[in-house]
């Protein structure tokens, strides 16, 4: 009896399908879309795997110690610093000055008149201004009263019992610029009611900004203090005195975050306010996608400065910390521990999507390209 050879195409198309499967399964695994990391590739970073980030999951002691807000304020160089005496003459300033002299005719005032008025005499650069018959005379670093007691002296051995009046004109030579989101940007002279920040601000016309958000930045020299609004008023101690040269800078406050993956929307958002909870954060930008996300893989990363990065770990390290804080939402009090957290400036907030989503895009792609092998195999005579 011949025996007839068995068929091995059906097997051999078979075959072909599953390798064309299991190929695709690879293939897809490492390049289909996704929004980011996975979390286990986020954790393969860690610093207990050789990466350079530590990998923190959020608890009350998390919570307590990495709640770290850098605080604006002003150093002891402004809060230290005396108010500027208003009748302190200055560079820059201008002067008049009125002379009577006890004499018909006198050196300087003209026949029949008994007083001379000098109007408009700026004191220089260099602090003085000149008078005919008393020559050149430093007016800066004294009072309108010391000057006239100055120019007088100067003047007796000239004519009889001279009476010297001296005013200000201008205080130019004491000026701060306020510039920024105020109503009236400009210089302004200080003067007896201008001589403290929130009085400059006023004399500006105010804040153009809603004051929630509004921060105060004061330069003097190569020193800066800053202080929300809010704060300027709510402590005097933030009502620092003014300085000639000054710079008052208003600007609305720049502070944000950046939300990416598995969320409502992946943007970069103003904190607009002086704290925001991580679940505040998530809702800024429309809440976790409830058809993407993980909730156990809510992550929070930062450089996080030594000394709250040692508080945090509980052991010594040094410089600054590249930090991922993991939120977990469907731990009991998940949602109490993101409501705790705080979010700083320049933080990133990552969620990760649920492993069923890549599998679900896997089996997509896999259907789809099996169904192409299906049709090959059949056109190849399977």
């Amino acid at each position: 009896m011949q025996l007839r050879p068995a068929r091995a195409r059906p097997a051999a198309g078979r075959a072909i399908r599953t390798t064309a499967i299991l190929a695709l399964v690879g293939l897809s695994a490492c390049s289909l879309p996704r929004s980011g990391p996975s979390k286990n590739e986020i954790y393969k970073g860690a610093v207990e795997r050789g990466g350079n980030a530590h990998v923190i999951y959020v608890n009350d002691h998390v919570t307590r110690t990495a709640n770290f807000a850098p605080s604006y304020g002003f150093g002891s160089d402004f809060v230290g610093a005396g108010q500027v005496g208003a009748d302190e003459i200055r560079p820059g300033d201008v002067l008049g000055l009125t002379i009577w002299e006890n004499v018909d005719d006198g050196l300087l005032a003209s026949m029949g008149s008994s007083n001379t008025p000098l109007t408009e005499l700026q004191v220089d650069s260099a602090g003085y201004i000149f008078v005919p018959y008393a020559g050149r005379i430093r007016a800066a670093g004294n009072s309108p009263d010391a000057l006239r007691q100055i120019i007088t002296a100067r003047l007796e051995s000239q004519t009889p019992d001279p009476q010297v009046m001296v005013t200000r004109v201008a205080g130019d030579g004491a000026t701060v610029s306020v510039m920024g989101r105020v109503n009236g940007q400009g210089v302004f002279p200080i003067e007896r009611p201008t001589r403290t920040l929130s009085a400059m601000l006023a004399r500006a016309g105010g804040v153009a900004i809603d004051p929630e958000i509004a921060v105060v930045t004061v330069k003097r020299g190569r020193s800066t203090g800053k202080v929300w609004l809010r704060d300027l008023y709510a402590d005097s101690r933030n009502d620092v005195a003014l300085r000639p040269g000054d710079v008052i800078l208003v600007e609305e406050d720049q502070r944000s975050f950046t939300a990416l993956g598995a969320l409502g929307g992946q943007t970069k958002v103003p904190l607009g306010s002086e704290e925001i909870s991580a679940i505040e954060a998530i809702a800024m930008v429309g809440g976790l996608s409830s058809s993407l996300a993980d909730p156990t893989g809510v992550f929070v990363l930062r450089n996080e400065p030594q000394s709250v990065a040692r508080n945090v770990l509980g052991k010594d390290v040094y410089g600054d910390q590249r930090m991922a804080y993991v939120l977990d939402l469907t731990r009991p009090n998940g949602l109490f521990l993101a409501r705790d957290f705080m979010i700083r400036d320049e933080d990133t907030v990552y969620v990760t999507e649920a492993p069923y989503v890549q599998w679900q895009k896997t089996l997509s792609a896999i259907t789809g390209s099996a169904t192409t092998a299906d049709t090959l195999s059949t056109l190849g005579g399977g």
